[in-house]
């Protein structure tokens, strides 16, 4: 048991009075709010105040890839610090330019040009801005299961719940299923018929709006939040297809997906698929630094080498965030960080958390790549019924109890550590769950 001496104790206490009294928090009914103050990090671990240690098993918001203050890192950013700290988009910056040409560097050939926002939902933004301008067409498709950001037109093309409160939202998005074959909305019973029934509906929609009005279809490579919904074999490839078919734009979001997170640069590698848009952020810098951005090909980028693109930003490639993303790529590269989530993925964590499932009948679905996994919740294995909000609060509070810290959405919990968490590491959390499990069982 760690000391818990009186100082730390009125240091705790005093930046949640203030975080009640002052902090406006996301996505929560304020009332009763008392999130745990936390007073550093290192690796794949986080403490508060009293010196209590978590193993993370949720990268904050899944995004700090190569762990807490990876000393190479928060140099750089000390460094960058050191040299213009604000340099607006309408002049050059070396950080800038080099960051845009380290992240061109790892998208598929044909694709040079980097816009910068400072996070996802600003990118999903100007993905779908992009698409318009590029195509001349205005509407927009995207999945049910899929979350794409807050603000006013990313909020709209996602597609589960949290947009419900933002809604009547921008016009022109309209929403399709994507593959899903534990819960499968095509009565598929294999992975095939799930991906071919999923492709012929999302043809269908396509037909049924237009083609010759649909600008993008946005969907996550592989589905974050809403449950870590790896597309079948054959499915990115298949609407790869239909965009080609019709002249529409597809945006690839790896925002979650990307940069190590599933064992690849960006998750859409791993099936060999091209989009024509890929938005991207948290893991481009580990989270150090809020940088967002889209990587566009070159047929894109041309639309507007004589007409204005008609978007911009103020901090759009601010020298801090970019000087971070350099020196995080550089860092991911030298020590193979990408190669060892896959490895972890398939030969460690992937199995470890297979064999927890295998050992709780309420454990309906183990799935996910590399370091990004979901274990869902279900009361009745032959129903699927999924698991109640207050049972899967209980299981994360048994987590914690445990020593771990994972995600908790719907009626999952996600296990998402950074990517440099170690096989010891991830054995460890894979049977803290098993224990947590356990526990709420009895």
């Amino acid at each position: 048991m760690t000391h818990r001496s009186a100082a730390p104790e009125d240091r705790d206490a005093r930046i949640r009075r203030l975080t009640r009294e002052h902090v406006f928090t996301s996505w929560s009914a304020q009332r009763g709010l008392d999130p745990l103050p936390l007073a550093g990090g290192e690796g794949a671990w986080f403490w508060d105040h009293h010196g209590t240690r978590y193993l993370d098993f949720c990268s904050q918001l899944v995004n700090v890839n190569i762990g807490y203050q990876h000393p190479e890192l928060t140099a750089a950013v000390v460094e960058a610090a050191q040299g213009l700290v604000m340099v607006a988009p309408s002049f050059a910056h070396e950080a800038r330019a080099e960051a845009a040409q380290r992240i061109a560097a790892l998208a598929p050939e044909g694709m040079d040009k980097v816009f910068f926002t400072n996070g996802g939902a600003e990118g999903i933004e100007n993905a779908v801005r992009l698409a318009r301008g590029h195509t001349g067409r205005h509407k927009v498709l995207a999945a049910y299961r899929s979350y794409h950001g807050g603000t006013a037109g990313a909020i709209t093309v996602t597609g589960e719940q949290r947009r419900w409160g933002s809604e009547p939202g921008i016009p022109g998005v309209v929403h399709f299923w994507g593959p899903y074959l534990y819960r499968t909305e095509f009565w598929a019973e294999t992975p095939e018929q799930e991906c071919e029934r999923a492709l012929e509906h999302l043809r269908h929609t396509i037909t049924a709006e237009g083609p010759q009005h649909v600008a993008a279809v946005v969907l996550e490579s592989v589905v974050g939040s809403n449950g870590v919904l790896v597309p079948p074999e054959g499915y990115l490839a298949g609407v790869r297809e239909i965009c080609d078919e019709h002249g529409i734009v597809m945006v690839c979001d790896e925002v979650m997906a990307g940069f190590g997170r599933c064992g690849e640069w960006f998750a859409f590698q791993r099936w060999g698929v091209t989009p024509d848009l890929v938005v991207f952020a948290k893991g481009v810098n580990s989270g150090y630094l809020p940088l967002g951005g889209v990587v566009m090909s070159n047929a894109v980028a041309a639309s507007f080498d004589d007409t204005s693109f008609t978007g911009g930003l103020t901090y759009s490639g601010h020298p801090l965030a970019c000087a971070s993303a350099v020196a995080a790529i550089d860092i991911m590269q030298s020590e193979g960080i990408v190669d060892h989530a896959r490895e972890l993925g398939e030969t460690v964590l992937g199995p470890a958390l297979r064999e927890v499932g295998a050992r709780h009948t309420d454990v309906g679905e183990v799935r996910g790549l590399g370091v990004m996994w979901a274990v869902e919740m279900v009361t009745d294995p032959q129903t699927r019924q999924p698991w109640p909000a207050d049972r899967i609060r209980a299981l994360h509070a048994a987590c914690r109890t445990e020593g771990i810290w994972p995600l908790a959405m719907g009626n999952r919990i996600h296990m998402v550590p950074p990517c440099v968490i170690t096989a010891a590491e991830a054995r460890q959390g894979a049977e803290a769950l098993d224990r947590a499990l356990t526990a709420v069982g009895a």
